[in-house]
C-alpha cells in the first residue's frame, strides 16, 4: 500500500478571515470551486460538492464528502473520494509574511491518501488540481473575470485566451520569430529557427525535484506567415514519458490592430490544465511590452 501526500501552498493578499469565508461560503464556492455545493459551515456541519468542475465527483450521489474539522479562520478539513480511495484535504491558513505579504494569508492544501488512487501520475493529478483551484480562488478574489473551470468530463480539454495588440498583424507575427522581442515579454535568451522543425525555445530552465527541466516549447510544428505559429509543449515537469502538448498562436487583423489568440491543447486529462489559464493570462498581459515605443 503506497500512501500519497501533496502539500501545495500560495499567498493571498487578503486576511485569513476573508479567505476562510471564501473557502466556506456556498455562493463563493459555487463561483470559484464547484458547480453545486451542499455546505453547512459549522462544526459537525456539511461540506459536499459535485458537478462538472469537481474532479471524480460528477453527481450529487457521488458527493459523499464529510466535514472533519471547522476551525475559523485557521483550519478546514474534509474528505474527497477519488477512484475508489477517500482522501482528506486539510486547508491551513496562516498570517502572511510580515515583509512580503503583510496583512495577507498563506494558504496550504495538504491532500492525503492512505492509499494512492489507482490512476497514473496520482500525485501530479492532485498537485495540478490545487494549482487550478487556488488560481480560481485568486481570480474570484480579484473580481472573477479570470476564473477558468474546466469540465472534467470533456474528452478534449484546452485553454484558450486572446488579446488585442495595437500593432499591425505583420509586425506582431514577426515579433514571435524574433528572440529579442520574445525576451521582452515571455522568454529569457530565446532561440528561434524560423521554419517548420526549427528550434523554438523561451530559454526557461528550472529544477523540479531531482530533475533539471528545459521548460516551454522546443520546436516549430506549423508556420503560416502572418497567420499561425504552432509549437510543441513538452511536459512542464520534464517527464519524458508524457506526450507533448501543442500551442497554437493565431493572428488576425482587427481594426488597426491584431487579435492574438492562444490555444493550448493536447492534455492527457482535464486536470493537466493545472494553472496554465492563469499563467497564459499573465503572459498575454505582458505581450504589449514587445510593442512599446522603445521596442520599435
Amino acid at each position: 500500500m503506497t500512501a500519497l501526500e501533496n502539500d501545495f501552498g500560495s499567498d493571498f493578499k487578503v486576511s485569513p478571515e476573508t479567505l476562510f469565508a471564501a473557502l466556506t461560503d456556498p455562493d463563493a464556492l459555487r463561483a470559484w470551486f464547484a458547480e453545486s455545493v451542499d455546505v453547512d459551515a459549522r462544526p459537525d456541519g456539511r461540506f459536499r460538492f459535485w458537478g462538472r468542475h469537481t474532479y471524480a465527483v460528477p453527481t450529487r450521489t457521488d458527493a459523499t464528502q464529510q466535514l472533519l474539522a471547522f476551525e475559523p479562520p485557521h483550519r478546514l478539513v474534509f474528505t474527497w473520494p477519488m477512484h475508489g480511495e477517500t482522501g482528506t484535504v486539510e486547508l491551513l491558513l496562516a498570517p502572511g509574511d510580515a515583509d512580503t505579504n503583510p496583512g495577507g494569508t498563506r494558504l496550504r492544501a495538504v491532500h492525503r491518501f492512505a492509499r494512492a488512487p489507482a490512476i497514473g501520475r496520482a500525485k501530479e493529478l492532485v498537485d495540478d488540481l490545487w494549482r487550478l483551484y487556488f488560481g480560481n480562488l485568486q481570480a474570484w478574489l480579484d473580481g472573477g473575470a479570470a476564473i477558468s473551470r474546466p469540465d472534467f468530463t470533456d474528452p478534449d480539454p484546452r485553454v484558450t485566451a486572446s488579446i488585442l495588440i495595437d500593432a499591425p498583424r505583420e509586425r506582431v507575427f514577426a515579433s514571435f520569430l524574433d528572440p529579442a522581442s520574445l525576451d521582452r515579454w515571455i522568454a529569457s535568451a530565446a532561440q528561434v529557427e524560423p521554419h517548420v522543425g526549427g528550434r523554438y525555445s523561451y530559454g526557461w530552465n528550472y529544477r523540479i525535484g531531482e530533475r533539471d527541466v528545459a521548460g516551454g516549447p522546443s520546436r516549430i510544428l506549423e508556420l503560416v506567415e502572418n497567420e499561425k505559429l504552432v509549437t510543441d509543449w513538452p511536459d512542464w515537469r520534464g517527464d519524458p514519458d508524457m506526450p507533448p502538448q501543442r500551442i497554437t498562436w493565431l493572428f488576425a487583423s482587427e481594426g488597426s490592430g491584431t487579435r492574438v489568440t492562444l490555444v493550448h491543447e493536447g492534455f492527457t486529462r482535464a486536470a493537466d490544465i493545472s494553472d496554465y489559464p492563469f499563467g497564459w493570462a499573465f503572459f498575454l498581459g505582458m505581450l504589449p511590452k514587445a510593442f512599446t515605443s522603445d521596442a520599435a
